[in-house]
């Protein structure tokens, strides 16, 4: 024991420990899933084949492989939605995805209304907070305002959903700017827009033609609208999360147990949650609950939208090739 002052403790010796050949161990990593360089002018199919197959690439895939699959077996491929995908230029990125059939609904919160009209109308949205908050103009442009409420009444009158009436309300006013607009190509294509509204998150529910029953009626017969197409996600649907960390991956799961309650077992799902941080609510009502059991797989993709939906659509229509 020399000197040490732990008498009472003899250190353990290794003599008798096993050993074995590396070369009979499993691994998960080896070379031919590495990364290799790509000489200069390379096009974008040989960059997505130069990324190393491990981890998130690897994820990407096998993600954009079920969305291909999805397509083919004519199930919902939902995407839910945040107004910072559109914030960052992704609409047409989802137009293209709409287009070639790996889009078939969107469900967002009331973000999305307020950035995709902007950009509808003005071609351009995102005002600068810090600028305008102290003297108490943020929020107040008066056109987007009245759009959404105007749409609220439109879908109580009309009995439908607040998705459908606004993207009604926002074709009719033939904006200038419309091809850069998700929700007038999901119009064109008569493509099911649900919106889920968090009363007093959006600029339009403090303006003076704001109508809280309007706004929640609308909201909630979407509601019941999602619900029918998350029930026909069984035997292969897809649900993509993509920048909403409590309202949409909140919707989502009442919606999985809803039908749930109503018999549909809902078996063989995908879903997926984007972010740049990965949250509470979406890892486990996106990604985890919804897959319990074996019902399906998650996905849960770091990074900035701006690059990792672009790659995931290149890599979906890599995969669909």
């Amino acid at each position: 024991m020399g000197n040490s002052r732990y008498k009472d403790i003899k250190p353990t010796e290794f003599d008798d420990v096993s050993t074995y050949e590396l070369a009979t161990r499993p691994s998960k990593v080896d070379v031919d899933s590495f990364s290799h360089p790509l000489p200069a002018g390379s096009d974008f199919e040989s960059f997505l084949d130069s990324l190393p197959d491990i981890l998130a690439v690897k994820s990407l895939r096998a993600l954009a492989t079920r969305i291909v699959r999805a397509k083919e077996r004519g199930k919902p491929i939902i995407w839910g939605i945040g107004g910072h995908v559109i914030k960052t230029g992704l609409a047409p990125v989802l137009i293209d995805l709409m287009r070639h059939g790996y889009l078939t609904a969107v469900a967002c919160n009331g973000s999305v209304l307020v950035h995709d009209a902007e950009i509808a109308m003005a071609g351009f949205t995102s005002e600068d907070v810090d600028a305008t908050l102290g003297e108490g103009g943020f929020g107040a442009a008066r056109e987007t305002g009245e759009l959404i409420n105007e749409s609220a009444r439109s879908s109580v009158r009309l009995n439908i959903g607040l998705g459908e009436a606004y993207s009604n309300a926002l074709v009719e006013k033939s904006p200038a700017y419309s091809e850069f607009s998700l929700l007038c190509a999901l119009h064109e294509k008569s493509v099911p827009l649900s919106v889920h509204l968090t009363i007093g998150a959006d600029i339009g529910h403090f303006h003076p033609s704001s109508d809280g029953a309007a706004l929640g009626a609308g909201s909630h017969y979407d509601f019941k609208l999602v619900t029918s197409i998350v029930r026909e996600m069984d035997g292969g649907g897809v649900y993509l999360n993509c920048g909403s960390a409590v309202t949409l991956p909140e919707v989502f799961l009442k919606a999985i147990t809803v039908n749930r309650n109503l018999g549909y077992k809902l078996t063989d799902l995908t879903t997926a949650n984007f972010d740049f941080l990965q949250h509470y609510r979406p890892l486990t009502n996106v990604v985890k609950r919804p897959n319990a059991g074996g019902a399906g797989r998650g996905f849960a993709i770091t990074g900035h939208h701006e690059i990792m939906i672009p790659l995931l659509a290149a890599a979906i229509k890599s995969s669909s090739v």
